[in-house]
């Protein structure tokens, strides 16, 4: 899968872990029994060529930087957390002033949100929202009747009912003040509308805020809102609201208390006093993948009991949705689904069914922070045939949009972005590569005794290794798609045994580099051991641990396994 290219500044960063060739959950001791064994063979005094000592001082520099970081339980929080980035950033005086991997992380993430706020004062945040209203009706309510009246018929006809286009424009002023500025234009039924709107928000203490907003337009308001945190489990928001048109003066107020029992479940009790006034009570469970929500309202015009469900399924990126609703102006059934289709776009459906309500459709879809929406209404009564393709056209038109329009699209810009990357990083791949090389010249010593030693008792002998692109299991994998790992692999060999932990990638260890940044890779081994021939395929980031009964090859399983060697006889 192609890295984003948020990413792509820490493609060819250094993974300290891999680098030692060590677990990230290693302790202290293997740390430094790791940069003790990879000192042999990599730290100049071992050589005395002036070329490789040069070469073997660039290595162990990294190793050293490494171990180093590994073995501070400070700075390997850090490093845990945000990579090199984090060690870079000029913050590591955080170090000096706290203790624990908890404090280092709460003044690291102080750090950042500050650097967050600064950059809210420079920015906007622009919001749309386009809705089109659609009335479809007349293709599943219109009646036919007999022959003589086919001139009376009506028309099944599709009509734009309605029309909104609403958009809003953050400005921080300060770290306590924010000003809104917005506007929406409507039309219904042939006869248009507008407002602008300004709304400013100011940030009272840690504990409360207020708002202030004016609306102009068609009609005028004015509304003030206020939120307290009255304890650690408890909030009280309040807001006062009023509207004068051409019908009048309308005044409006409302109060909500909420109450968090726990992490996931809060109560709210809200309680409104415009005309018609209404007493609210809201529980709602959540987590990461739940919601529930129940809603019992009370009020002169309008009672009702409500229910609704929504489970989000992060490997899937979709989200779904039922609910109803039960009361005096009727009883309604809504199901809706909303589904991740790109990095910055979303897309949903919702079908709501009730009695008076009718039949609708509701479609959406969100790119960045702008929101399309398009209310269809299918028909007034409940009518099978417009439940049917309420619920079958959404899903028939995402999957056909999906597969003909959206996948092709985005693995061409997939492709097009590999590309990139390819061309950016060309040049320090070319000094990745030139690295691994000088790190093989100087193993090469140490393969040529490990090899000698794992011959000697029959142990493991790396026969080949690669590492890249693999198309396939025989000899004819392509070299120009791999790199050459035979050396680095069998330098890592030690009593007969390969053990290599769990890492981001492969390409960290000593001897690697990525050939292909941001695509699938993975090590291919094919070894001897007690002189039967295996092989393996590994993931980039499967940890290894060789020699394994599963790797031996087909034809060798059926050989009988060699006898030992006997000593020669001693002569009497």
């Amino acid at each position: 899968m192609a890295a984003s290219l948020e990413e792509d500044d820490e493609i060819l960063k250094s993974d300290y872990y891999a680098l030692l060739n060590v677990d990230k959950k290693a302790t202290i001791e293997e740390i430094n029994n790791a940069f003790r064994h990879l000192s042999k063979i990599y730290h100049p005094d071992k050589h005395v060529d002036p070329i490789k000592k040069k070469k073997a001082e660039e290595i162990f520099n990294k190793l050293r930087k490494a171990h180093d970081v590994l073995r501070d339980k400070s700075r390997r929080t850090i490093y845990d957390m945000y990579g090199e980035k984090g060690l870079e950033t000029g913050d590591m005086e955080i170090i000096a002033r706290t203790k624990t991997p908890a404090e280092i992380i709460a003044e690291y993430e102080r750090i950042q949100k500050e650097r967050e706020e600064r950059r809210l004062q420079q920015r906007t945040n622009p919001r749309g929202t386009i809705t089109v209203g659609i009335n479809a009706s007349d293709l599943f309510d219109a009646e036919y009747g007999d022959d003589e009246l086919a001139d009376y018929r009506p028309s099944r006809s599709v009509e734009i009912s309605s029309m909104s286009i609403a958009q809003s424009v953050e400005c921080p002023l300060t770290l306590k003040d924010t000003i809104v500025v917005g506007g929406n234009l409507d039309t219904r039924n042939g006869i248009g509308q507008g407002m602008f709107s300004v709304m400013w928000r100011r940030l009272l203490s840690t504990k409360g805020w207020a708002e202030l907003d004016i609306h102009v337009g068609s009609a005028a308001a004015l509304g003030i809102t206020g939120f307290r945190q009255l304890t650690q489990r408890c909030y009280l928001r309040c807001s006062l609201r009023s509207e004068f048109s051409q019908h009048g003066y309308r005044p409006s107020a409302a109060m909500m208390l909420a109450y968090q029992f726990d992490r996931n479940l809060q109560g709210r009790l809200t309680y409104n006093l415009a005309r018609p006034s209404s007493v609210t009570t809201n529980i709602i469970y959540s987590n990461e993948q739940n919601n529930l929500s129940t809603t019992l309202q009370l009020g002169i015009r309008n009672s009702f009991f409500s229910m609704a469900y929504t489970k989000n399924h992060l490997d899937q990126n979709a989200k779904y949705r039922g609910s109803f609703r039960v009361g005096t102006l009727g009883t309604m059934v809504e199901v809706s689904i909303e589904k991740k289709i790109t990095d910055f776009s979303h897309v949903g459906g919702t079908l709501l069914v009730g009695v008076p309500h009718g039949v609708h459709l509701k479609l959406k879809m969100l790119r960045g922070q702008q929101t399309f929406f398009f209310p269809i209404y299918l028909s007034d009564n409940l009518n099978p045939s417009a439940i049917l393709y309420g619920a079958a056209i959404p899903i028939i038109s995402y999957f056909v949009i999906k597969n003909l329009i959206i996948n092709p699209i985005l693995k061409q810009q997939k492709q097009k972005e590999l590309e990139k990357q390819k061309e950016d990083y060309a040049e320090r791949l070319a000094q990745k590569r030139a690295e691994a090389e000088k790190a093989v010249e100087l193993m090469k010593e140490t393969y040529e005794r490990c090899v000698e030693l794992e011959e000697k008792k029959s142990g493991l002998v790396i026969v080949k290794s690669v590492y890249g692109k693999l198309q396939s299991i025989d000899d004819s994998i392509l070299d120009s798609a791999c790199v050459d790992v035979t050396i680095p692999i069998q330098a890592l060999v030690k009593d007969s045994k390969l053990i290599l932990p769990e890492t981001s990638s492969k390409s960290g260890l000593p001897g690697f580099y990525d050939p292909f940044i941001g695509e699938e890779k993975k090590l291919y081994i094919r070894y001897l051991f007690r002189g039967r021939l295996h092989q393996a395929f590994i993931s980039d980031t499967e940890p290894i641990r060789l020699p394994q009964q599963k790797h031996l090859i087909v034809e060798e399983r059926s050989r009988s396994p060699p006898r030992p060697p006997q000593p020669p006889a001693q002569e009497s």
